[in-house]
This record gives C-alpha cells, structure tokens and sequence, in this order.
C-alpha cells in the first residue's frame, strides 16, 4: 500500500516516521504522475475552448436563441471543467508540499491520521472522513 496510518514528521524522505524512503517515493511519484496528468488535461481543454471562442466568433452571424443558448451552455460547461482540472491541480501540488513539509496523510482540521483507505482511492485529501462529514454538514 502507498500510505499507511503513521505520521511523518520532519522534513523530506530521509526524516519520514512510519514511511520508507521507498514509500514515500512511490507517494511523490504517484502524486507528481497525477499533477502531470492534470496538468495536460487542463491545457487540452484550454486550447479546446479557444477553438470554441474563435468558432463562436466567426459563426455567431444569423444565429436564433437556440443557437444563442447551445453556445452559451457549451461556454459554461467547457469553463467548468477548466475550472475543475484547475482545482485538482492545485489538491495535487498542495499534497505534494504536504509531502515535503511532512505532514501528508494527516487531516488538516484535527491532526490525527487520514485513514489509507481514504488516501488510496483520493490520494489529495487533506481531512478525515469525521472532519469532511461536519464540514459538509455545516455547508448543506
């Protein structure tokens, strides 16, 4: 398994309680592999919505509402997804500095161990699921 129920201190591999430097390598590299992926998505669908802009402006004459709302809804779904591959690019890098300042696979609310299997199926998560439940209690 990736992550275990430990607690790394220190800063880097080499100071790591509870991990290998075999651990928390295969960790950095899942993590920089997921950063990478997420990085060429969002520019892939960077590039896609330029196309759509330069479409929309060259084709907007002689079109009806319809066309009008077809647009506008492609608009905001093509920024919705930048807008996601933004953040979890960004869940990515801070899991990565997590990782470097030694406190990765700790929740960020109470300090205590993020279980592994929450961290095998989100490797980004910074909370436990007690803290991510009352916080998504609190907002809905």
């Amino acid at each position: 398994m990736l992550v275990n129920s430990a607690v790394i201190t220190g800063k880097g591999a080499d100071t790591a309680k509870g991990r290998s430097n075999g651990e928390v390598e295969q960790i950095r590299g899942l993590l920089r592999t997921r950063f990478d992926d997420l990085t060429a998505e969002y520019e892939e669908a960077v590039a896609e919505n330029q196309k759509l802009r330069l479409v929309e402006i060259g084709d907007a004459a002689g079109d009806d509402q319809a066309d009008s709302g077809s647009k506008t809804a492609e608009r905001d779904a093509a920024s919705s997804l930048i807008r996601t591959l933004l953040d979890r690019r960004t869940q990515a890098e801070h899991a990565m500095q997590r990782l470097e300042d030694g406190t990765y696979g700790n929740c960020e609310g109470c300090g205590k161990p993020i279980p592994v299997e929450r961290l095998a199926v989100f490797p980004s998560a910074t909370s436990c699921v007690a803290c991510k439940s009352n916080r998504e209690r609190r907002a809905g």
